[in-house]
């Protein structure tokens, strides 16, 4: 129970006062004509003042309410090396008793694990949502029990009462870490990027270990290189890519015995790889409608640098007009087919006829060129099923179609063939008889040989043929009337499209590539990609990071697309294989953060815990005794911990009695000023 006086006054506070002020003034006046009962008036007056008042006495029924202390408990990935789950919980156990020997004192425990994705330990966000259902008056104290290594420190929460911090851990804990200090997303094929890395010893790092380790380099999971590197200094290793597309690098540093763990000695890093200026040239062989075509698309990349010939006056032209009066440019065949041949990603012969102009022995090192990884792209026009034809050189031996020396001039719907719809050049490019698409009016007659036939015109006959030769590529369009979509006849057509990709197929961009193994991970799960041209069913194998070997079966999604999903297990490398095709892929980071630096250390919490005058303290030098201490007094000493009591109560019952009713106060005023008048008559 507790009491005390409340007052409801029956005038405003004001009026009060100024009543209180007249009553003082009066009774001075009283004593200052030295009257005898001027006492008298002021009590007369008083109980005057006390009846406007209305004093009354209220009484509490309270209940007592606990005071709280609040652990959150650490139980992340870190918190799991060496001894520390055994220490984590003798220091529940202990603190668990500690605050059962307190009086009406209860503790509430918080277990934190692992944050969601790669975000480390959320001690500080734990501690928020905790503290958010406890009232804060009731708050005594806050105890963290972890290694102090915490990736939140800017949302930790103003306390009104001590936080302290327990450390497990031990004073002779190392580790050794490797650290990735640089590394860029992308990458110029063939050209030389820097990887800065760093590797690192923390701790108590015993004596007689060298300032030397060995370092494992592997890319795209091929066979690792192994070098001896200087430990504690900045290092940077020259790469170059080799393909495009993603390239994966991991490192690894040899694992020391005492280490805390060997989570952190792995490194891997993705770089994809992109080209820096593909190179074209293209050759036309006389001015046509759809030759700036081919010219304003290969110029509509930025990423294109074009060299475009055009031969407006041919060697056997007579027309009498002296060399030196011509304005037209020499073609620089010499330059261009024999000592800067290899400098060009695709060369493409737009309507092309043997002249003269090249010699037989300039085609063959076109035909090598290929061989050796180039790539050759002919748009035929009429001149390719004559005598003249390109076929009718060193080239046919990589030409994927013979030409018959027919010529169709009439109009056709040109259409994606079924091989055509899973190849990545025109899938997607499918259009119905009677759709949107215009006709084309020209189409040199062909017998396959070999290749792809993924277009084909009137009567079924090829249109576009694709094909490998040796390490290279060559293409075979057997029509000039592409830019009739260009133009809009009849609707047009997705020439712009089709071209673009058939442009970057011949070189070689991984996007369009029609064997193709790729995988991409949000979080733990993979989600596969399997393009290939055979109807057959799909699987992929998928080998862990533990060695461990899993077959998943791929659904077909799209024509020439297989997909499947894969959750992994745990964090690392994934290779995968089906058939000759290998990717690699990494799940999650090779070193989480939760293990960037695993010894144990209350540098961090040292800010927030001397806010609240707490203290940090280790728990393999002893764990500590928790006392009481008042608001405001230190709250930490040798060998034990504070906790405030808050002497929070619940309210279960409240009592209000008047002193006295109006009317005695006026009575009793009144008494002491008749008492006054007799005093003062008497006199």
């Amino acid at each position: 129970m507790n009491g005390s006086v409340i007052l409801a006054p029956l005038l405003p506070w004001p009026v009060l006062w100024l009543l209180g002020a007249l009553a003082v003034a009066m009774v001075g006046v009283a004593l200052w004509r030295g009257l005898a009962g001027w006492w008298l008036r002021a009590l007369a007056a008083v109980a005057v003042l006390a009846a406007l008042a209305n004093p009354s006495l209220q009484t509490e029924d309270r209940r007592a309410l606990s005071d709280i202390v609040v652990l959150v408990v650490d139980e992340s990935a870190s918190q799991r090396l060496s001894d520390r789950p055994d220490q984590t919980a003798r220091t529940i156990a202990r603190v668990q008793s500690e605050i059962d020997a307190l009086d009406n004192t209860e503790l509430r425990i918080l277990r934190l694990g692992d944050g969601p994705g790669n975000e480390g330990t959320l001690l500080m966000t734990a501690l928020a949502e905790v503290l958010a259902e406890v009232p804060r008056d009731r708050l005594a104290g806050a105890i963290l029990l972890t290694d102090g290594q915490v990736h939140d420190l800017d949302r930790a929460p103003a306390l009104p009462a001590p936080l302290h911090a327990l450390l497990t851990g031990r004073p002779d804990d190392w580790d050794r870490r490797l650290v990735i200090t640089n590394a860029p997303a992308f990458a110029i094929l063939g050209e030389e990027l820097t990887l800065a890395l760093r590797i690192e010893d923390k701790g108590a790092v015993p004596a007689g270990l060298g300032d030397t380790t060995r370092i494992s380099i592997s890319i795209d999971g091929g066979a690792a290189q192994v070098y001896t590197v200087p430990l504690n200094q900045d290092l940077e290793l020259p790469v170059t890519l080799d393909h495009g597309g993603r390239n994966v690098i991991q490192f690894s540093v040899a694992t020391e015995a005492g280490e805390l763990t060997d989570r952190n000695n792995a490194a891997v890093v993705q770089i994809n790889g992109v080209r820096d200026r593909l190179r074209v040239l293209l050759v036309s062989g006389e001015p046509h409608p759809g030759e700036r075509t081919w010219r304003n698309l290969l110029k509509s990349d930025s990423s294109v640098d074009l060299v475009h010939f055009t031969i407006l006056r041919p060697p056997d032209k007579q027309d009498g007009v002296p060399v030196t009066e011509l304005s037209l440019i020499a073609f620089p065949t010499r330059e261009l087919f024999l000592d800067k041949i290899d400098e060009f990603d695709l060369i493409i012969f737009d309507r092309y006829k043997r002249r003269g102009i090249l010699p037989m022995l300039y085609l063959d090192n076109v035909r090598d060129y290929v061989e050796k990884g180039g790539a050759v792209l002919i748009a035929a026009g009429p001149d390719f099923a004559s005598a003249d034809s390109l076929y009718r050189s060193p080239l046919a031996d990589i030409l994927p179609a013979e030409p018959t020396g027919r010529v169709i001039e009439e109009g056709y719907l040109p259409t994606i063939t079924d091989l055509g719809r899973r190849h990545p050049v025109t899938e997607g490019l499918k259009a119905e008889a009677g759709g949107d698409w215009g006709r084309w009016f020209r189409l040199i007659d062909l017998t396959p040989t070999g290749g792809q036939v993924v277009m084909s015109g009137l009567g079924a006959r090829p249109l576009l043929v694709l094909d490998r030769v040796g390490e290279g590529r060559v293409a075979l369009l057997a029509s000039d009337h592409a830019w009739l979509w260009n133009r809009g006849f009849e609707g047009g057509g997705p020439q712009l499209e089709l071209l673009r990709r058939l442009a970057h197929w011949m070189m070689k961009e991984p996007e369009l590539e029609e064997e193709a193994l790729r995988a991409d991970a949000v979080g733990q799960t993979m989600t596969i990609t399997r393009r290939s041209l055979s109807q057959d069913p799909r699987s992929v194998q998928i080998t862990r990071p533990d060695g461990q070997v899993v077959t998943l079966n791929l659904q077909e999604t799209a024509p020439g697309h297989f997909s499947g999903s894969y959750e992994g297990p745990e964090v690392g490398l994934y290779r995968l294989a089906d058939g000759d095709l290998e990717t690699v892929l990494a799940l999650g980071p090779a070193a989480p953060r939760e293990f960037e630096d695993p010894i144990a250390s209350g540098t961090l919490l040292a800010t927030p815990v001397a806010a609240t005058r707490g203290g940090i303290k280790p728990v393999y030098a002893g764990l500590p005794d928790i006392r009481a201490v008042r608001e405001g007094r230190i709250a930490a000493g040798r060998g034990w911990i504070g906790i405030t009591p808050r002497g929070a109560y619940q309210t279960a019952d409240v009592t209000i009695t008047p002193f006295a009713p109006a009317w005695m106060f006026l009575l009793l005023a009144g008494l002491f000023s008749l008492g006054a008048w007799l005093r003062e008559g008497r006199r």
